[in-house]
């Protein structure tokens, strides 16, 4: 019995890190409480434990008097005087009490006591040990699965990788070892637990200040990390010495650091970019990997948005697989990111031109004091040089005429078709405003 509660200690003290003299004191805190829930009493109990032999004395000490009144801390002189012929009124005398005794709610009342002196024990040695480690990286072995959450041994104490901390198509087997962010620290009803992450932008932090020791040493900054787990991650790096080149550091001879920090991400890319004060430079090398052709940008006070263009064979690159690449550029800027391909923007910029020239001409209409205004035929939508040059040749010089003419003297013209006749004239109606019976053009004109 002795041999087994030392071995007990001794297992909990190289697995907790739980000194000994704790695990005894919690233990004779325990027996002390187990004897008052046996005999009653108040404070008259002792409890010693030798940590050599295991051996476990538990005495009862009470006082001697004339009438006993309360048994649990008192006793008389005629039963004192048999183990101590010299006793007297007034003396204390103690005797040593059984365990085997205290019975089953005793004991259990005892146990108790020890789980929750041991888990404040555990408690501060893991504070000690982790405390001042929250946001750090940490070292574990996988040791265990639960309801889809890794157990994780850190040494001292267990820890544990969430689903949700997990990154994606990430799985491990028992005796894995692996890398995690310490995100937070609680406690539980079965002690004290660590929250691993791996899917937190700090971490892809704090692998790179161990790869890179420029970091470390304060001599590059990182401004700015954000990332889509398992997928990408962009980092924001700046140098406070001109001399030292912030990306290539990060990237290390033939890319050893990063790629260092890829195989720890399980094939996560990584982007790394140098930060700028000026903004539409910042944003321009957000979007790497791809490259702009130019940045306008917006800023409205209580939204910032920035135009990208691109050459179109880079438009897919910049807005990324599923938009990861612009939705990352977006958080790491903080503006508001359009891209737009050459050939879009160009359209775009044709289809705004057309809408001021529009816009000026139906203006002129508005102020002409009845003096006709006739309108360009490439002022209609969807009319572009081939077309406009066989109405002209036609005779359909003018949006009014062709708003007046027929489907079928359209339709008859070189590269033109019932369909496209019917929705150019209409299209002509709707653009000068021309309310038509509903009599089709053949209809008006055969009646």
């Amino acid at each position: 019995m002795n041999q087994e509660l030392l071995t007990v200690i001794d297992q909990l003290h190289r697995e907790k890190g739980i000194p000994q003299e704790t695990l005894i004191g919690a233990l004779e805190t325990a027996l002390v409480a187990a004897a008052r829930k046996r005999y009653g009493g108040g404070e008259n109990f002792q409890v010693e434990i030798n940590p050599r032999t295991g051996e476990v004395q538990v005495l009862q000490v009470r006082r001697i008097v004339d009438h006993v009144e309360v048994p649990s801390e008192e006793i008389s002189l005629e039963e004192a005087l048999i183990s101590d012929p010299g006793a007297e009124v007034g003396d204390e005398i103690g005797s040593f009490l059984e365990i085997e005794d205290f019975g089953r709610i005793a004991a259990q009342a005892a146990k108790q006591v020890i789980f929750q002196k041991v888990r404040e024990a555990e408690w501060d040695v893991v504070t000690k040990e982790f405390g001042g480690r929250q946001g750090d990286i940490v070292n574990g072995v996988i040791i265990g699965h639960e309801r889809k959450n890794y157990i994780v041994d850190l040494g001292k104490t267990e820890s544990i990788l969430p689903l949700r901390e997990q990154m994606p198509r990430e799985s491990f087997r028992r005796g894995d070892r692996i890398k995690a962010l310490l995100l937070d620290m609680r406690t539980t009803s079965r002690g004290p637990q660590l929250v691993l992450s791996r899917t937190h932008p700090d971490f892809v932090s704090r692998l790179f200040e161990k790869e890179v020791p420029e970091i470390s040493e304060g001599v590059i900054e990182m401004r700015g990390v954000v990332r889509e787990p398992g997928e990408r991650a962009k980092i924001a790096v700046y140098s406070r010495d001109p001399n030292v080149d912030p990306v290539g550091s990060c990237v290390g001879v033939k890319g050893v650091r990063v790629q260092a920090v890829v195989r720890e991400l399980h094939g996560e890319k990584v982007d790394i970019i140098e930060w700028s004060p000026d903004a539409a430079t910042f944003i321009a090398r957000a979007l790497s990997p791809a490259k702009a052709v130019r940045v306008n940008i917006r800023d409205m006070g209580t939204e910032k948005v920035a135009t990208v263009i691109v050459q179109d064979a880079q438009l897919s690159l910049a807005i990324g697989r599923r938009g990861h690449n612009v939705r990352l550029a977006a958080k790491l800027t903080g503006w508001k990111i359009d891209i737009f391909s050459e050939s879009q923007m160009q359209s775009e910029m044709v289809t705004n031109e057309r809408a001021e020239r529009v816009a000026s001409l139906a203006e002129s209409l508005e102020t002409a004091e009845g003096e006709p205004v006739l309108l360009q035929i490439e002022d209609l939508p969807g009319v572009g040089g081939n077309m406009a040059e066989i109405l002209r040749e036609s005779g359909f010089d003018t949006v009014e005429k062709i708003a007046q003419g027929s489907v079928d003297a359209l339709a008859a013209l070189p590269k033109f078709g019932p369909k496209t006749a019917a929705k150019l004239i209409q299209t002509a109606q709707d653009f000068l405003g021309i309310s038509v019976s509903s009599d089709t053009p053949e209809e008006s004109q055969n009646s």
